[in-house]
């Protein structure tokens, strides 16, 4: 194998549903771009091995383990900073132990950019290593310029409590208010703050950065870092697998959910999803599954858990499922509205698929992600919250036949913008667009530091 391998590329994912795939889709396209001589190892967990072993991947990629980083019964959704701490404290060594034995000398480390340690470990043996931020150039530029935030009263210990204040001054961030900003920001006791902040900050001291967006949707942020950093910037595109799409929609073998939607009218169903990892309250939730009944809507949600609550509903107006291909489901001609928490995974889906969206954000970078959405690019719709009340049955029965309906000025504004939006994220990754150029760029300049080495 050695022989053959003129470049290996050594990918370590923080160990997370919104982490690991958009890291596997990045190393994807790489082999996509580069089908020969590169070899890709992505280093992760036992239980994440167990998890995409037997996705489908290109033949240049292979997978290491190393130990979990916590026990696979302990739930990560209650000791979040719990885990969070431990993937700074136990996944160094064993990363590093892995590195030196492997068979094909290392060209270059793409990191998550929470794993702030394999910087030691670039530095101790002489590797180059990539940024790899998986959320969006926003929240990055939020978190890196924190300090003006608290010199400005708007976070932290001086925080003045006006959420409904104007933050302007934030490079390559437009206006945002206070209550837009990273939720995790001006939650009390929030320990997870000083780390994101700490790690985002540590990123110029890697070799390259690498940002999972779409440089047309987030260009004043990356320009702004393109000017503030001196290390080479990249914008790959959405991180999603767009690349596999063409073949899955041809697939003859669909499953059962997709042979579902292909029985309904064209933009008559709402797709709902809560994220695979933080959910709202019980209370709140038998809130949303009666609105959804009582709008009269067509929908597919995807319901992890408990799904005694669905029992009730109708057959014939829904489906529940446990898990679906997303993106796919996103693009078939029969969803109309995407209900989202607005990670940033299913953010670029939604806007990839040109399908409007209801916002129900929950935390962190799901808060800014809906300001996007919502006042950036015009393509959705927030649910109204206030901390510590339950949005009722009637207000989100009211928003989702509003929003679903494609005949209100609002319903074409929202499709039409959504449209917009989704020519720019097509442009991009296609062959000469922008995801494409800076793809063929970080190869280029990894193969010339590697070969002058």
């Amino acid at each position: 194998m050695a022989d053959s391998v003129s470049h290996h590329v050594v990918a370590i994912p923080y160990p997370g549903r919104g982490h690991v795939n958009p890291m596997m889709n990045l190393c994807n396209l790489i082999a996509l771009r580069r089908p020969s001589h590169f070899l890709i190892t992505v280093v992760v967990t036992e239980e994440w091995l167990g998890f995409i072993e037997t996705e489908p991947k290109q033949a240049s990629i292979r997978f290491a383990t190393i130990p979990n980083v916590i026990p696979s019964e302990v739930n990560r959704a209650t000791d979040f900073v719990g885990f969070v701490k431990a993937t700074k404290t136990k996944m160094e060594d064993p990363v590093e132990q892995l590195l030196r034995q492997m068979d094909v000398p290392v060209s270059i480390v793409i990191y998550d950019t929470y794993l702030t340690w394999v910087l030691n470990i670039g530095n101790r043996m002489n590797i180059p290593v990539a940024s790899f931020f998986t959320m969006s150039a926003t929240v990055f530029s939020l978190s890196y310029y924190y300090h003006l935030l608290v010199e400005n009263c708007h976070v932290g210990d001086s925080f003045s409590g006006n959420t409904a204040e104007i933050v302007n001054y934030i490079p390559g961030v437009p206006p945002i208010r206070v209550a837009d900003l990273v939720s995790g920001f001006n939650q009390k006791g929030c320990e997870v703050t000083p780390i994101t902040v700490n790690a985002i900050l540590m990123s110029a001291k890697a070799q390259y950065l690498i940002f999972a967006s779409v440089y047309e949707l987030e260009a004043y942020a990356i320009d702004a870092f393109k000017s503030d950093l001196s290390i080479p910037i990249y914008a790959i595109g959405p991180a999603i697998p767009y690349f596999n799409l063409n073949e899955k929609q041809n697939d003859q073998n669909a499953p059962s959910y997709i042979k579902w939607l292909d029985h309904q009218h064209e933009g008559s169903v709402l797709y709902i999803s809560q994220g695979s990892f933080l959910s709202v309250s019980s209370a709140q939730l038998d809130e949303i599954v009666a609105g959804v009944q009582d709008s009269g809507i067509r929908y597919m949600w995807i319901a992890r858990g408990d799904t005694s609550r669905f029992k009730n509903i109708s057959d014939e107006k829904g489906l529940v499922v446990s898990w679906c291909d997303q993106l796919r489901v996103l693009c078939h001609r029969s969803i109309g509205v995407f209900w989202s928490h607005c990670g940033w995974n299913s953010t670029k889906e939604g806007t990839y698929s040109g399908k409007p969206m209801i916002t129900f954000p929950i935390y962190w970078d799901q808060v800014p992600n809906s300001k996007m959405i919502v006042e950036d690019w015009k393509i959705g719709q927030k649910v109204t919250m206030d901390e510590g009340v339950l949005v009722t049955r009637d207000e989100i029965s009211k928003l989702i036949r509003s929003v679903m309906d494609r005949e209100s000025e609002r319903g074409k504004e929202m499709r039409n913008h959504a449209k917009e939006v989704q020519k720019i994220c097509l442009q991009a990754t296609s062959e000469g667009g922008s995801a494409q150029l800076d793809i063929d760029s970080f190869i280029r300049d990894i193969s010339k530091s590697y070969d002058k080495a």
